[in-house]
């Protein structure tokens, strides 16, 4: 059986060394796909896919045009997939038998630094997990900007989940021996791309990016990640930050359960920004800005000081209009400092990039200027880092073209007067052109042919063209015939090709030094890529807090004061997202929790706004954590460690998990992990089996929170049973939704009023939802002789009767019935006298009557 040839033996040994990856394996003009990778390869790209002789077999095949390649690798990129980019290493010309191929780099999910593949305003994450000694070392690493990170979790696998979510991570590093179930939930929750790596080793000169770490586990994590990174990027690091080490206890905790209910940063609906608290608060005018902006909403503060200094930031921003709307202006016109460091340092910047790092340079004068206006010292200390650094603009100003094309490669990039070799090549060429324009008017003129023209391509060079109507006129002696067209001949004279030969030179050695120069210029501005790094993070600083008091004074928001004493006091509170998207006026509504009251029971009917209520709560909280002002007309708020939800109603599928038990799962999460200064919002507990079974929990739940857990909470209910609690237990208030009922018809004022609702509304809201009259009626019917006789009948017409427990006995209290049952149940009968027993039914009866 013949053998595969020597170009397909290369082939198999390098995809061999890259298995998990699309291998793009460059073979002239094209990026060319075999085997099982063009299958898959020519099906995701929706490409032709054919065959080639590989020696042994027909082979399957596909391809890509290399210059176009990249938008081929974003779409595989962004399915998931990673594409290894291998690239001919030597002269074709010069090689000895199969061209020597290498691959350069290895682009994935979480390793993109071209601009076009990256969301400008989100991070891309690349994490690592480490499991040591009960420890969960979780590292980042955004390569686009430098920005690296460690932090420690030391609770269970779901606390690791919680904080993963917490980041736009798209792939996740880890070991090869990694548990199969954590690495399963991991694609299922998150939707990451998983990737190993065993070597946990850190070259010595990259040794500084751990010296913030102490813990070995720690370093473990960071180094497993930057070797993943060193081992597929094969590129110079040096943007890369030193390893920050995130204390994640100065920050509130947010599990992915009270993320996803509160809607922060993307809908439960379509998963878009649309109708979620970014939506509201972004007004950023840059990238960074923007970006930063999600950190903080990610993690909002836990020092009650560090709270009141982006307070009190926002208030001077707010208090300085015009220099506000300055600054404002001035903003537009940096552009993405941190991802231009990046490319500087990855190698991959280009002249355009220089130049966007130019006129950002140039505003920086006028930054700083605006802010020297703003009286407010925490304002002032941002100026540190805001350094114009005038050595850099003067380089770049003096140096790069101001309308350069986007490859370096091509020349035009380098400005006359920056270099004078490359000054003298540029005069040669242009002189040489300059000459062949007087040739052309020289030979129109000596051969009397007006149509005559000279011109040039890469193929062949200068030549001189003539119709063939004007052929008779040409001297063949000193016109050499060069290419034969449909409509014309091309030719050479011999001073034509000796001029051609200089002219090029000049252009070739032109080109060649442009390059040079430019390489040049981007590792100067390598010495700077910390200084830029420092100053991106305080301009994105400054768009944030821009944005928070420009965001604060078109919503009418207020400055909220915060306090340790567990006091929770909000007056004419509002929900930040549905007050944007309601037609009609937003109900506000009022909260009072003081250290006496941590449980407000919140009865009434559906779609009255209880869940509403619960969540600009909680999203208030948030905002005033992150440093914004309020939807409230008065906000005195205690600093939350943790926000827990159980908001809405949602199955999870492909856990086989229903509505209830993802229902018992956030709320078991609540109530294991809350403390005395958390925040929990439970929406409708219990609703998903039985009625007794369910106010059994939900009563069993408030107990546990109001005398265990001691957090703030707001449980909201449909059993009107529960509040009766408010008279055995100290620290709960009843409050309601007002209903206004008229003639029968029924109108959700949105308000929220102290005690108990009176009733339920369920038929009402069940008529609003236009249900047949049919049902309407015959529900009012079943309602009247549920309530008249304490029983349940069949929904059926010949309403056969199903009594209760004790027929006969009065209207009850369903916990009275429940703890007859199980003291019943629980007591044996067959170890008593006839008398005993007859005393202990006696005795029962007593007790339900």
């Amino acid at each position: 059986m013949a053998e595969y040839t020597p170009m397909i033996k290369q082939y198999l040994k390098i995809k061999d060394e890259n298995q998990d990856a699309f291998l793009f394996f460059r073979m002239g003009d094209f990026y060319e796909l075999f085997f099982d990778d063009a299958l898959k390869a020519a099906k995701e790209l929706e490409i032709t896919l054919t065959q080639r002789d590989g020696g042994a077999k027909k082979i399957p095949m596909c391809g890509v045009p290399y210059h176009s390649a990249e938008n081929y690798i974003k779409k595989l990129i962004e399915k998931g997939y990673k594409v290894a980019i291998c690239e001919q290493v030597e002269d074709p010309k010069v090689a000895k038998g199969v061209v020597k191929r290498e691959v350069v780099q290895v682009v994935t999910p979480g390793t993109i630094m071209e601009g076009s593949m990256l969301n400008e305003d989100e991070n891309n994450f690349l994490a690592s997990i480490t499991y040591e000694d009960d420890i969960y070392a979780v590292s980042y690493v955004d390569l686009s900007t430098g920005e690296s990170s460690v932090s420690q979790v030391s609770g269970t696998w779901k606390d690791v989940l919680s904080e993963l979510y917490n980041r736009p991570v798209k792939e996740v590093v880890i070991a090869s021996d990694f548990d199969d179930s954590w690495k399963e939930s991991l694609v299922h929750y998150l939707n990451v791309t998983i990737s190993e790596e065993d070597d946990c080793s850190l070259p010595e000169e990259f040794s500084y990016l751990i010296e913030k770490l102490e813990q070995p586990v720690l370093i473990k994590g960071f180094s497993r990640l930057f070797q993943y990174i060193y081992r597929s990027q094969k590129r110079f690091l040096s943007h890369l930050q030193q390893a920050e080490y995130v204390e994640l206890e100065q920050y509130m905790k947010l599990d992915l359960y009270s993320k996803r209910n509160l809607e922060l940063m993307e809908s439960i609906r379509d998963k878009s920004r649309q109708g979620t608290l970014l939506e509201v608060l972004d007004r950023t005018s840059t990238a960074m800005g923007a970006r930063r902006l999600k950190k903080w909403i990610d993690r909002p503060l836990l020092s009650q000081s560090s709270i009141e200094r982006r307070h009190k930031q926002v208030q001077a921003l707010m208090d300085h209009f015009f220099e506000r709307e300055e600054l404002k202006e001035s903003l537009k016109d940096v552009y993405d400092l941190e991802r231009l460091a990046g490319r500087i340092s990855y190698g991959n910047v280009n002249a355009r990039d220089l130049l966007q790092l130019k006129k950002s340079l140039k505003v920086l004068p006028s930054i700083r200027e605006t802010l020297l206006q703003v009286d407010e010292p925490t304002i002032q200390e941002l100026l540190e880092d805001i350094q114009p650094y005038k050595e850099v603009y003067e380089l770049l100003d003096t140096s790069v073209s101001e309308d350069p094309p986007i490859l370096i490669t091509e020349g035009d990039i380098i400005k006359d007067g920056y270099n004078s070799q490359l000054d003298e090549y540029r005069e040669a060429s242009r002189n040489g052109r300059t000459w062949v324009a007087n040739l052309e008017a020289q030979e129109r003129e000596r051969t009397g042919i007006k149509s005559l023209k000279i011109g040039f391509n890469k193929v062949f060079g200068y030549y001189i063209e003539v119709t063939k109507s004007h052929l008779n006129n040409v001297n063949l002696e000193r016109f050499e015939r060069k290419q034969t067209l449909a409509n014309a001949e091309r030719f050479i004279t011999d001073e034509l090709k000796e001029k051609e030969q200089l002219i090029l030179e000049a252009k070739d050695k032109s080109v060649a030094l442009e390059y040079e120069l430019f390489v040049e210029i981007r590792d100067r501005m390598k010495a700077y890529i910390p200084a830029l790094q420092l100053l991106a993070e305080q301009i994105s600083n400054i768009d944030v807090l821009l944005s928070f008091a420009n965001v604060s004074e078109e919503n009418d928001y207020t400055r909220p004061s915060m306090n340790r004493n567990k006091q929770l006091i909000i007056e004419q509170g509002r929900h930040p997202v549905v007050e944007q998207v309601m037609k009609e006026e937003f109900v506000p509504n009022d909260i009072r929790m003081d250290e006496r009251t941590n449980v407000l029971l919140i009865t009434g009917p559906n779609m009255a706004g209880k869940s509403t209520y619960m969540r600009q709560v909680g999203l208030t909280a948030i905002m005033a954590q992150i440093g914004c002002f309020v939807p409230a007309s008065v906000a005195d708020l205690s600093v939350f460690d943790q926000i827990f939800t159980r908001i809405g109603a949602a199955d999870d599928l492909v856990s086989g998990q229903s509505t209830f038990m993802v229902e018992m799962l956030e709320a078991e999460h609540a109530v294991r992990n809350a403390t005395d200064e958390s925040l929990i919002l439970l929406d409708e507990i219990g609703r998903g089996t039985s009625t007794y079974d369910g106010m059994a929990l939900a009563q069993s739940i408030v107990e546990y929170i109001h005398h265990e857990v001691k957090a703030k909470t707001l449980f909201s209910t449909h059993y009107h049973e529960l509040t009766t609690l408010e008279d055995s237990l100290d620290h709960l208030e009843n409050v309601h939704v007002e209903v206004d009922e008229r003639d029968g018809e029924v109108v959700f004022l949105h308000h929220i009023k102290k005690g108990k609702a009176d009733k339920s509304y369920g038929i009402h809201v069940a008529k609003l939802a236009d249900l047949p009259d049919e049902i309407i009626d015959r529900a009012y019917h079943l309602l009247h002789t549920f309530e008249t006789t304490n029983t349940i009948r069949e929904s059926h017409s010949s309403d056969e009767e199903q009594l209760t427990l004790f027929e006969g006995t009065p209207e009850m209290s369903w916990t009275k019935e429940i703890e007859a049952m199980d003291e019943l149940k629980n007591k044996n009968l067959m170890q008593m006298t006839p008398m005993d027993a007859m005393n202990f039914l006696y005795e029962i009866q007593k007790k339900l009557t």
